[in-house]
């Protein structure tokens, strides 16, 4: 159960913040995130787009809210062991940042074989980590201990590429000693949200994390922990459904990437089928447990017009002029 009605949820979907046009600088436009440089700061909007296999698909309710507030608390009690590009967070759906120099690598740890990495292990093309994985692994087995499996960011539209931790040193994209130190950090990053996530009777199964550099100093970026950028199972259900070649129950946005394979046979390619009001209610009520499950707090949602509300919030902050 959440907190939050299933009629508030619908309500919502008639007021989707599905695109941002303030009258600031350097605006870019991502996969979720708005972005707009400020010189040294960066304003990131989180808004409601769903995308999968990076594509931009429909919008879910509230989902800017739950990711940017959700990485809020991550970044809050991760803080200890990387420092991150928090300055403050002037609206539910907005992230006000050190303005830093992304590395060109996202840096994907994984404590199970699932999702695309089990998709490329049975196609035989899980080799491209640089990885020797064991040739008899099943589905949703969990490693010894956790692996990176890097991918480069690509341009919306674009798929990330897959790579190996000596192509991103080989081909230029971060020098080795701060390759090294990034993975020391994702893999402590990974470790800290493994057992919070425990404690509250979920298992951390997979993530992506983004690194950039603030001067000399390297800093996680970009969002953390989230259901957009990780996977979430429920562990008291984990070793019934792994032994029984069961799908775990999940709460992140594996869901509705299964639901596009398994209901519409989309990967990806060609037109974007149409995703019914009842699967994005459906996905925001599971983002909303994540949220609750993890946070041990009420989601309190922003109900109604979320663009009036940002730009009065932006104004208050004396982000916006008056």
């Amino acid at each position: 159960m959440v907190s939050v009605s299933d009629s508030t949820l619908i309500a919502q979907l008639q007021h989707p913040l599905l695109d941002t046009r303030l009258p600031l600088p350097g605006r870019y436009a991502g996969k979720v995130r708005d972005t707009y440089d400020l010189e040294d700061r960066m304003l990131l909007i989180a808004t409601d787009r769903l995308s999968a296999f990076d594509v931009i698909l429909t919008s879910v309710p509230f989902k800017g809210q739950i990711l940017n507030q959700i990485a809020a608390f991550w970044f809050d009690a991760t803080k200890d062991i990387a420092p991150n590009h928090v300055i403050s967070q002037p609206d539910p759906c907005a992230l006000l940042a050190r303005k830093c120099e992304a590395l060109p690598v996202e840096v994907v740890v994984r404590g199970y074989i699932t999702g695309s990495l089990w998709r490329d292990y049975q196609e035989g093309k899980a080799g491209v980590y640089g990885i020797d994985f064991p040739a008899d692994l099943k589905k949703d087995q969990p490693f010894a201990s956790p692996i990176i499996t890097p991918s480069t960011k690509a341009p919306i539209g674009e798929h990330d590429e897959p790579l190996s931790s000596a192509e991103v040193v080989s081909r230029g994209l971060v020098p080795g000693p701060l390759w090294e130190e990034v993975q020391r950090r994702a893999l402590a990053l990974f470790a800290r949200g493994q057992e919070i996530a425990a404690k509250q009777g979920l298992i951390l199964v997979d993530t992506k994390y983004e690194f950039g550099l603030y001067g000399d100093e390297l800093l996680v970026i970009d969002e953390i922990h989230t259901p957009d950028s990780s996977r979430f199972w429920e562990a008291a259900e984990y070793d019934a459904r792994f032994a029984a070649g069961q799908e775990q129950r999940m709460l992140d946005k594996e869901n509705i990437r299964q639901w596009l394979i398994q209901e519409r046979g989309y990967k990806g390619q060609g037109p974007v089928p149409a995703i019914p009001d009842e699967v994005r209610v459906d996905l925001a009520r599971k983002y909303v447990m994540n949220f609750e499950r993890l946070t041990g707090k009420s989601f309190e949602p922003a109900v109604g017009d979320p663009n009036a509300r940002l730009e009065k919030n932006l104004r208050e902050a004396g982000l916006l002029a008056d």
